[in-house]
């Protein structure tokens, strides 16, 4: 077994299955794999499986089924490409097959979802929006993912807003999923915030008065840049294990890490995504965040040192910072620790419900 291996299975298990993969799942594709060249076509080849059930689901008129099957095969599909960056046919074709599944799982999710594409720049941005069921609008959470993970990943993440009673507005952003093809990784933010302030505007069942910004790693540091750029028209912000300066933990970064960098900032060579990487820094924008910002990190964070998350706890005015002791980059080894904590967080900031859930409204998807 070769090292980016080893390691992928030392390390990402808890990623892996608090997003959607099955712990035995997991651990059949790992023992099958000796090399990394076979990553990509294994998780594929499992994730085919998982499509077939939705597929056949869907013939069958159960939609709930096909839903739940085609949503995790669209997961399958995505940590088949996530940072397969040696060999980007294959990696294309992988997030085709995620994007395709997850587009039809979507209508039969509970609660469903639907895409919005979002013009910018050279190319578009595309968005997933659900909301809970009863009358909006909602109160809405803007969700941003990292430097390798995409929408078709944060669904558990979505519920636990969902449950209270919060929309979700899940997005590709620069650099990301089905934007980074044409839209490189930026560190200046602000112009993207306008781009999708104006698209949950459109929305008519979301309440952009309510609005709440969410990012996981990368997207954590996003999420503080989007928050800043929108002032007071920002409710609330979450930053899950987001740096204040990224070019700063490059050299701890692994190979993977930076060689994904580098063809999502449509660099080079390292020299180049390094440069780049440095622009992602929160020296300015992060004193202009108005709105409550509630920060969670894991000290034993191998990517990004957790003294980035104190150096953002102290530029930003009035944050929280949940330091979680054990947990590793992303603190998915300790989810129930930070994200109903979250979830009540927000849904106290926006307007949402914290209190008892007999009283939501119950789910209505097909059998």
């Amino acid at each position: 077994m070769d090292e980016r291996v080893a390691s992928a299975i030392a390390h990402w298990a808890p990623r892996f299955t608090a997003n959607g993969v099955t712990p035995a799942d997991f651990a059949r594709v790992t023992a099958s794999i000796d090399t990394w060249a076979e990553w990509c076509a294994a998780w594929v080849a499992v994730g085919e499986q998982h499509e077939e059930l939705g597929r056949e689901a869907l013939k069958e008129g159960r939609l709930r089924s096909a839903g739940e099957h085609l949503a995790q095969a669209a997961a399958y599909f995505h940590f088949a490409k996530f940072v397969f960056v040696e060999d980007l046919d294959q990696m294309k074709s992988a997030h085709a097959r995620a994007v395709a599944a997850y587009t039809d799982a979507l209508p039969h999710l509970d609660p469903p979802g639907r895409r919005v594409e979002i013009p910018f720049e050279d190319g578009k941005l595309v968005a997933i929006v659900r909301t809970p069921y009863g009358e909006g609008p909602f109160p809405v959470v803007l969700m941003i993912p990292g430097l390798d993970s995409t929408k078709e990943e944060i669904r558990s993440t979505e519920q636990t807003f969902l449950d209270r009673g919060l929309a979700t507005f899940s997005v590709d952003g620069p650099g990301q999923g089905e934007a980074e093809y044409d839209v490189k990784i930026r560190g200046d933010w602000a112009p993207v915030a306008e781009v999708l302030y104006d698209a949950i505007g459109d929305q008519p069942d979301l309440d952009r008065d309510r609005l709440g910004v969410w990012g996981v790693s990368l997207g954590g540091y996003y999420s503080v840049a989007v928050t800043a750029a929108l002032g007071d028209r920002a409710s609330a912000g979450v930053a899950l294990a987001g740096p204040f300066n990224f070019g700063e933990c490059w050299d701890g970064l692994p190979s993977m890490t930076r060689d994904t960098f580098r063809v999502r900032s449509h660099t080079a060579d390292d020299d180049e995504a390094r440069a780049v990487a440095n622009t992602l820094d929160l020296t300015e924008a992060a004193p202009r965040v108005t709105a409550p910002m509630l920060l969670v990190f894991g000290k034993k964070d191998r990517l990004i040192p957790y003294q980035q998350a104190e150096r953002v706890h102290a530029a930003v005015p009035g944050s929280e910072l949940l330091m979680l002791e054990e947990a590793n980059h992303g603190c998915a080894d300790y989810s129930p620790w930070h994200r109903p904590r979250t979830a009540d967080w927000l849904a106290a900031h926006l307007g949402g419900d914290v209190g008892d859930p007999s009283t939501t409204t119950p789910a209505k998807a097909g059998v």
